[in-house]
């Protein structure tokens, strides 16, 4: 048996550190100490499990999915409390050695103080490309999505998937959003079914979206090209999706964007939600 989480709230942050090596050495530490987060989801870490856990330090317990293919993907949920039970793996063998999904059960309180379960999920949507396999496998995995989050729903109170999801569900998700409706991340078919997890059919919410409401992003991933970060050129493509009491008990979405583009340690910036929980 562990404890409930004491604090009032709970901080759940999400970041695709485009390799947790480098986001070390270009300064991931410095943002974390000060964050106070009781769970950190990482997407696309890159690095050997050994290396995750000399990098995040004691103090954590760390759930960490590596990719098969060195060098690539590879998922993380690390919790200052210890995770009832923990699973690798969306449900669908294809995935299995792929680092794209990590599920961990908490233990929580809920805002009228009844003891509840939480599931968390980190997850990594691929990037796709349109006419290749990898657009094939990116349409498997949000199937299997499709499939994974009603179940979720059954297995605890509240649920939480989080991630780079790798696809703007709206034209408020990408500042150039007529120049890339032809392109991965923004095909009618990858938003249609983020219509379908946020709409009756699942009956998930976007917290992110809620809490910001009808304006443009906030992005939370720049392309590395040309003045994107400089010019707020982004998208929005890293989400937490939660079932609609989760979603109810969030009461703050910050996005953690570097305030110079020399400053940053990932592509992606952190997005960082408060739960009342």
């Amino acid at each position: 048996m562990i404890s409930a989480l004491k604090k009032d709230h709970l901080r759940i942050a999400s970041v695709n550190v485009n390799g947790l090596r480098a986001a070390y050495k270009n300064g991931m530490a410095a943002w974390l100490e000060p964050r106070e987060v009781d769970i950190l989801c990482l997407q696309e870490v890159r690095a050997p499990d050994a290396i995750v856990r000399q990098l995040l330090g004691d103090g954590w317990h760390i759930l960490h999915a590596e990719a098969e293919a060195k060098g690539r993907a590879g998922v993380a949920i690390a919790s200052r409390e210890e995770p009832l039970e923990t699973r690798i793996g969306i449900g669908d063998d294809y995935f299995a050695t792929a680092g794209r999904w990590v599920e961990a059960d908490f233990r929580v309180t809920d805002a009228e103080g009844n003891p509840a379960q939480l599931t968390v999920a980190s997850a990594y949507v691929h990037s796709g490309e349109v006419g290749t396999p990898k657009q094939v496998d990116k349409y498997r995995f949000l199937d299997v999505m499709t499939t994974r989050l009603p179940e979720l729903s059954k297995h605890s109170d509240h649920a939480l998937v989080v991630g780079d999801l790798n696809v703007g569900h709206t034209e408020r998700d990408i500042r150039n959003w007529k120049g890339n409706v032809k392109k991965a991340g923004f095909l009618p078919d990858e938003r249609a079914y983020f219509d379908r997890f946020f709409g009756e059919d699942i009956g998930w919410k976007d917290v992110h979206r809620g809490l910001a409401g009808d304006v443009d992003g906030p992005y939370t991933w720049w392309s590395q090209r040309g003045q994107a970060f400089d010019n707020d050129t982004g998208w929005r493509i890293d989400y937490h999706m939660a079932t609609p009491d989760l979603a109810a008990a969030a009461f703050s979405a910050v996005v953690d964007r570097a305030p110079s583009w020399d400053t940053r340690f990932s592509d992606h910036a952190p997005l960082v939600v408060d739960y009342r929980l």
